[in-house]
């Protein structure tokens, strides 16, 4: 059954937070929800790389890249892998590229927006960290809800 963010933040009050920021989706998924996995990194993509080639078992990969418009953190191969193995969706405070690629995927895919160069590997970044973004503080752990209409977070599951 799709998730309403409207219905969980009407029903959970201050335990959501509400992402406030202006993102646009970009995979096939409209609708997903998950545990969050967060990683922090800069014009440098390696540890997305890493995390969605490992089991996402229904999870959100949450990606704060600064907001820079100067490289795309996730592109065709990197959704393909996420599909691939499970993930649920990917949220990115930053900007993606191949947008015609990832569009038909089997994805809840969300960024700023899109730029088609690429990021350098130097194998920089943090995963696993509290993040702070869009107004808001995400932890590992947390559990990401998204629509059409937003984005929230909770730190408790709040639907089964």
């Amino acid at each position: 059954m799709p998730i309403s963010t409207p219905d969980l933040c009407d029903e959970f009050g201050d335990d959501v937070r509400v992402l406030e920021l202006p993102l646009r989706h970009y995979g096939a998924v409209r609708n997903f929800s998950g545990e969050v996995v967060t990683i922090k990194c800069f014009e440098d993509n390696s540890l997305v790389a890493e995390q969605v080639k490992q089991p996402g078992e229904g999870r959100v990969l949450v990606v704060d890249g600064g907001g820079s418009v100067r490289r795309s953190l996730l592109g065709d191969n990197l959704a393909g892998a996420a599909v691939k193995n499970g993930w649920s969706g990917i949220i990115i405070y930053g900007y993606l590229r191949d947008v015609e690629e990832i569009a038909p995927m089997e994805l809840g895919v969300l960024a700023l927006g899109s730029v088609p160069r690429k990021t350098e590997k130097r194998n920089e970044g943090q995963l696993n960290v509290a993040l702070h973004f869009g107004a808001i503080d995400i932890a590992p752990g947390d559990y990401a809800y998204a629509d059409e209409t937003g984005v929230i977070f909770s730190s408790k599951a709040l639907v089964s």
